[in-house]
């Protein structure tokens, strides 16, 4: 029996098109739903005073009816069953190889031009597939990963929400998703496991989950793809997972009010972001808290104690009992031995620590995972040693180098200081306008996750340094012929002491990443990180700079040709 359907035919400028509307099984649930739109939708139409704005305001409206439609849905896209048929479509289908794994599949509109053709998605660990058969006609192609070169959420006037893919030259568009995001976002892992594969065999062979078709599954790769998201957005080391995502609202003393936000939770981080994600964010590396007081019912609130003279309070968590359970357990676990394992404390007690802290800043200090450095190890920026400040007798430029410190100074008083610091739109400003000389390797260290990576791995760089010293490889002799070839109208690199923090620093990480070893340029960004930071600091550094921030860049497996530009560091 064919169903039952309201269409809409238009005459206009791009000729004649036919809208279908509604379909329904029966007439009766056509009309009973559409009674439902004139009175849910339609009467409130009037109250707007533009098209786009009723626009806005419909397409809102379906959205929230596909999410709620989609909380059901998503058990059938599970069902076991299901899958087994879709997977033996697939395989009759498009007859690629037998260790061919499908992940998922979807339904959804391909796009021939103008006209919409209604199939099947399929996405497999190498291929995108697409089928469609309706009234006669086949539409069926392949696409393997590896030949995409543009993978994109594209809006238009006939498609406002849609994935465009190109391939072999030609381009195709994919809409009508019940999840779109998370299906461009399984997509582009996909895509980036076949890049990898590619580019860095190595690697990818060393994973289970990536080498071994049967471990990629959609829950797998969901997984993977937030927990990379998280990363990146918090500038995490690569060892963090997402494990936990809580919706609260956090106390923001500089406001005045509480700001709604998710807090993610890994092995070793808390984090925070407001849900527009700039207003602002805060990373709380679980080594800092000190305590966590008895959790507020009234609020549902759970308040710790961070160093630094801090106190952050998240309230209205759905199971706020639990998660100040869990994170009490895991400073047990994480507390320094010098102040043993933090535990549930009262308002005064939490009082008490943060002002021990106060009096003590040495012992805060260790938050930075500082230990005591070997002998052969430079604890100084070579600035400060090669360019000292004269307070007394300032010139232009290092005035306005004061009045941004000032800035900054005034900044930390407002929204903290160190790694749980409140991150927000005038902290990025302030980046924007200039990072001051006094501040680099601080602040250098606190964006880019360096001092994370510095504190999980106490002592880590001087037995590096050891376990280096004296070796003789390629990497080392192509350190040496460059080592004074580095900034050398620069008088920290006219003597032995910056010649010798240069050498250390370069050739400890070749020592711990042989797949890079050396890769020319390494040696002028190293030079300029250590006239602003200290020896552990400036390696640690280099470690967020060519593994995390510009992981393909530094790379022995260059293809194309790459230009270099480095600031003077007289800019």
């Amino acid at each position: 029996r064919e169903p039952a359907m309201i269409s809409l035919h238009s005459l206009g400028l791009l000729g004649e098109h036919d809208f279908t509307l509604y379909e329904g099984a029966t007439k009766e649930e056509i009309e009973k739903h559409w009674e439902w739109l004139e009175k849910t939708v339609m009467r409130t139409l009037s109250v707007f005073d533009s098209n786009e704005d009723i626009t806005s305001f419909v397409q809102g409206k379906i959205r929230g009816l596909i999410a709620e439609e989609g909380k059901s849905s998503l058990v059938n896209e599970e069902d076991p069953e299901k899958f087994r048929e879709a997977r033996l479509r697939f395989e009759k289908w498009f007859g690629l190889p037998e260790k061919e794994k499908l992940v998922t599949y979807y339904s959804c509109s391909y796009w021939r031009g103008r006209v919409p053709c209604q199939g099947w998605l399929y996405l497999s660990t190498n291929f995108l597939s697409f089928y469609s058969f309706l009234l006669g006609s086949e539409v069926k192609f392949v696409v393997s990963w590896d030949e995409i070169w543009k993978l994109e959420k594209t809006s238009t006037v006939i498609l406002t929400e849609s994935i465009h893919v190109s391939a072999r030259g030609e381009d195709h568009y994919f809409s009508m998703f019940l999840h779109l995001n998370e299906t461009f976002l399984l997509m582009e892992q996909l895509a980036d496991y076949a890049i990898k594969r590619f580019f860095d065999k190595e690697t990818f062979e060393g994973d289970p989950a990536l080498s071994d078709p049967l471990q990629i599954t959609k829950r797998g790769v969901e997984t993977r793809a937030r927990s990379e998201q998280f990363r990146a957005f918090f500038r995490l080391p690569r060892e963090e997972n997402l494990l936990e995502v809580h919706e609260s609202f956090l106390w923001v003393p500089f406001s005045h009010f509480n700001t709604l936000g998710k807090i993610c939770v890994s092995e070793n981080y808390l984090c925070f972001a407001s849900q527009d994600g700039s207003q602002c964010y805060v990373i709380i590396p679980i080594r800092e808290v000190i305590g966590v007081e008895k959790p507020d019912n009234a609020n549902k609130a759970v308040t710790m104690c961070v160093r630094g003279k801090r106190a952050v309070r998240f309230s209205e968590v759905r199971d706020f009992e639990r998660f100040a359970s869990r994170i009490r357990s895991r400073c047990g676990v994480l507390a320094s031995p010098q102040h043993g394992a933090a535990g549930e404390v009262s308002t005064d007690v939490c009082r008490s620590l943060m002002e021990h802290f106060e009096e003590n800043p040495e012992e805060e200090a260790l938050m930075v995972g500082q230990k005591g450095s070997s002998k052969t190890v430079s604890t100084e920026a070579l600035m400060t040693v090669f360019h000292p400040q004269d307070a007394e007798n300032l010139d232009p430029k290092m005035l306005k180098e004061k009045m941004k410190e000032q800035s900054w100074n005034i900044h930390f008083a407002e929204y903290g200081r160190g790694m749980s610091m409140f991150r927000t739109k005038k902290t990025r400003d302030l980046i924007v306008r200039g990072v001051p000389e006094g501040l680099r390797g601080e602040l250098w260290l606190l964006f880019s996750g360096a001092v994370n990576d510095m504190a999980t791995h106490l002592g880590y760089y001087s037995e590096l340094v050891e376990q280096s010293m004296g070796t003789c490889t390629l990497a080392t002799d192509e350190i040496e012929r460059d080592l004074h070839r580095s900034l050398p109208e620069h008088p920290a690199f006219q003597s032995d002491t910056g010649i010798s923090a240069l050498r250390r620093v370069l050739t400890a990480y070749a020592y711990r990443n042989p797949k890079i070893g050396y890769c020319q340029a390494m040696n002028i960004l190293t030079s300029v990180l250590l006239l602003y930071a200290k020896e552990e600091e400036a390696f640690w550094l280099l470690v967020a700079v060519c593994e995390r921030m510009l992981p393909d860049y530094f790379n022995r497996r260059i293809i194309g040709k790459r230009t270099v530009l480095f600031p003077s560091c007289s800019d």
